[in-house]
């Protein structure tokens, strides 16, 4: 069952919206997603299997799969392991609102245009761990037709040498300021219009952090129609990591929201090394998550 549909049900039980943790509180229950808020979008905790309900799970031929012991606490979590010199080691794609085809199968009631969305996740690099962040993390996304044309993705990513360490920002629009979608196909970056990277404050892959949990939280606001007032940013263990404002995400285009975030296992120039990275704790959300 979709998290939404349980949510009357829950705020009936007393289950009223809480604000966000702060950086200092505790990790998250282990079973965080049996007592969601009241404005979750979706939740996944691992601790019982939802990955059919994602629209797409790329397992990586068994190299990223959900396990025991991996997550946080020592519970489920998904455990995504690179080769060396592997690119893609698997990925969840979910979808959320109005889609443009029923490909997507999302998790909500498929009718909501979110124009402004946050989705957070845990992440823990294995000890040991070389080569930076590993490029691709998670993004969203407006996808527009049944060929993955994107009026905007809002990336949050492996920063560029010498900032491997990082996350960085990298938003795009894909449509002209009257709100023509552009792109004709997915990663059309011929047709995108990149609004500017911004580089995070803490270097996640730094020895000293691999092997600890991060909570990474991102936020993606759409303008408004004919204003460049989008904003794109994100927090790591609940600390701002890095904003950028000012943004036209989409133009004038409010056809579809933002409907799709992807998590992500993949090194553009192939894993440096063979090991591994785990995710926990994702969760979709109108309003700040916390940690």
């Amino acid at each position: 069952m979709a998290l939404r549909a349980l949510l009357p049900v829950l705020a009936v039980a007393g289950l009223a919206a809480r604000p966000p943790r702060t950086a200092a509180q505790a990790a998250p229950s282990a079973k965080e997603c049996a007592t969601p808020h009241r404005e979750w979008i979706w939740c996944d905790d691992f601790e019982e299997d939802r990955l059919p309900q994602y629209f797409e799970y790329d397992d990586a031929s068994g190299g990223f799969v959900r396990a025991a012991g991996v997550g946080v606490q020592g519970s489920f979590g998904m455990r995504a392991r690179f080769t060396r010199g592997q690119t893609s080691a698997g990925a969840l794609h979910l979808a959320v609102g109005k889609v443009p085809d029923k490909y997507f199968r999302p998790v909500d009631a498929g009718t909501t245009r979110y124009r402004d969305l946050y989705w957070r996740l845990y992440v823990r690099y294995q000890p040991g761990w070389v080569g930076g962040v590993g490029a691709k993390l998670t993004r969203a996304m407006s996808f527009t037709s049944s060929g993955w044309a994107e009026a905007m993705v809002a990336h949050l990513w492996g920063g560029d040498p010498p900032d491997t360490n990082y996350l960085q920002l990298d938003p795009v629009s894909g449509t002209d300021p009257l709100g023509n979608v552009q792109p004709t196909k997915y990663n059309d970056f011929a047709r995108f219009h990149w609004l500017g990277k911004k580089r995070g404050a803490t270097p996640l892959a730094d020895p000293s952090r691999v092997g600890r949990w991060s909570c990474v939280e991102a936020h993606a606001r759409l303008n408004d129609p004919d204003q460049a007032n989008g904003v794109f940013e994100f927090w790591v263990n609940g600390d701002l990591a890095a904003r950028e404002e000012g943004l036209n995400f989409v133009g004038a285009f409010t056809t579809y929201g933002i409907n799709a975030v992807f998590f992500e296992n993949y090194w553009n120039e192939g894993a440096p090394a063979t090991q591994e990275r785990y995710l926990d704790n994702i969760v979709l959300s109108t309003q700040r998550i916390g940690c």
